[in-house]
């Protein structure tokens, strides 16, 4: 039993035999030990369990909610870059528009100014000799028919190159030829989910498929990419780039007998090359289209990925941050009720803090103390806060539905601020017991 415990319990049982006045002096001289103060805190906590624990919900809840928020919002952000990065390293994308009738101006792709032999002209290495390879698409979507199966799926008209420009691989049969371009074949490749989707006991090559209600044959199934959107082949299908413009989509591919293409994906030589590619890739369509050289009357424009990605990826860290922000208010409604509670205690406790300071305790160690039962519940409700962030993270990964990167960064801010949170709130019920006369606290009923 610690010296100060002794004089406790010899208060309460009015006993009359006087401590050795070597222990007297020693506890007047030091006060009470950490040690001392640490023990009376915590079992001050485990005396009121169900009290501890409600003081704790604030920031249990506060912390699950940044560490759960932040991991989905991170995991959202490396699913858009992974999706976008997967379209092909070092692309730059050409697309139709801006339109401009009247004097008013129109967005990307309100009129439709880009043709096949723009994509000649881009191929040429003499014209552009930073790109490697150039990719003409025309986009189109469809009514895909297997059997009693149908889909509605995105078409991409396509020729071989694009394969190597959107780093895309075939898990089964082939991808569109050559061949397959000059003679206009009744070809398609499936994405991963649409064949899935026609065909889900797989063995898809080779089986006809009507997409619009003409007859195609499957030749080849691309590997999946993951996700969605934002140019994946895995909810697509692609078809040879004269079968789209002639075939499926004749009335709007062609124009005045040219070859209409929605985009043009030129893949820059590297990773230096892009910004030097992007400038011979707008002399080039300028001098095809005849326009100003200035590019105050351009009819197009030229995606950079990079760009595209920088921005989005800035968004979505904004938008991470806000959640991380919003959950972080429940910290602060925890660190109320931790204020609240302490200050209950120390009515409570009143008589005991005055018998403890007229035995020799000093406002030092009744401050260190209350202190240490606020910072004991931040940490405990910090830690099982976090696990409970993480499990939901975990169950949001097996749902399938979007994807949670817990970090520990996050992980580490949450419980950083929660402790700050607790340090912050228990100071004024801390100073309150800390001050408190002991010959008045003596006399509280």
């Amino acid at each position: 039993m610690s010296t100060l415990e002794h004089f406790l319990v010899a208060s309460s049982a009015s006993e009359t035999t006087a401590e050795p006045e070597h222990q007297l002096a020693e506890l007047y001289a030091g006060g009470i030990t950490p040690r001392e103060t640490a023990r009376i805190a915590l079992k001050s906590l485990v005396a009121n369990k169900l009290r501890s624990l409600l003081t704790a919900l604030g920031i249990i809840i506060g912390v699950a909610a940044v560490v759960a928020l932040m991991a989905i919002g991170q995991g959202s952000q490396a699913s858009i870059t992974s999706t976008i990065t997967a379209n092909g390293a070092n692309l730059l994308t050409v697309r139709s528009g801006s339109s401009n009738a009247g004097g008013i101006g129109g967005g990307v792709g309100s009129s439709q100014t880009l043709t096949t032999d723009d994509a000649a002209a881009l191929a040429d290495t003499s014209n552009v000799p930073d790109a490697s390879l150039v990719s003409p698409e025309y986009n189109g979507n469809g009514q895909l028919v297997a059997g009693s199966l149908n889909t509605n799926a995105r078409i991409v008209g396509a020729t071989a190159t694009y394969a190597a420009v959107h780093n895309a691989t075939v898990a089964n049969g082939e991808f569109i030829t050559e061949e397959n371009q000059t003679s206009r074949a009744s070809v398609v490749v499936l994405g991963a989910n649409v064949a899935t989707t026609l065909f889900p006991d797989g063995d898809a090559v080779g089986q006809s498929i009507r997409i619009n209600g003409l007859k195609f044959t499957v030749v080849g199934v691309l590997t999946s990419k993951g996700g969605s959107g934002f140019g994946s082949t895995d909810d697509g299908v692609i078809v040879p780039l004269s079968t789209a413009q002639y075939t499926l989509f004749g009335g709007r591919a062609i124009s005045g007998g040219a070859a209409l293409v929605s985009s043009i994906a030129v893949q820059a030589n590297d990773s230096q090359s892009v910004d030097a590619a992007l400038s011979e890739i707008q002399q080039t369509l300028r001098t095809q289209h005849t326009l100003a050289s200035d590019g105050s009357a351009d009819d197009f424009s030229v995606i950079n990925q990079q760009d595209q990605l920088d921005s989005l990826t800035s968004t979505t860290q904004t938008l991470t941050l806000f959640l991380g922000a919003i959950a972080a208010i429940s910290l602060l409604v925890g660190g109320i009720g931790i204020m609240n509670i302490m200050l209950v205690s120390v009515r409570e406790r009143t008589r005991e803090i005055g018998l403890r300071k007229a035995l020799g305790a000093r406002e030092g160690d009744i401050l260190q103390q209350f202190m240490l039962e606020a910072l004991t519940i931040s940490l405990l409700g910090a830690l099982i806060g976090l696990t409970l962030g993480l499990l939901i993270a975990f169950g949001v990964n097996i749902s399938g539905l979007i994807a949670a990167v817990p970090s520990f960064s996050s992980a580490l801010m949450a419980v950083g601020f929660a402790l700050a949170v607790g340090l912050g709130f228990g100071i004024a019920p801390a100073r309150s017991a800390a001050r408190l006369d002991p010959i008045e606290a003596l006399r509280f009923d």
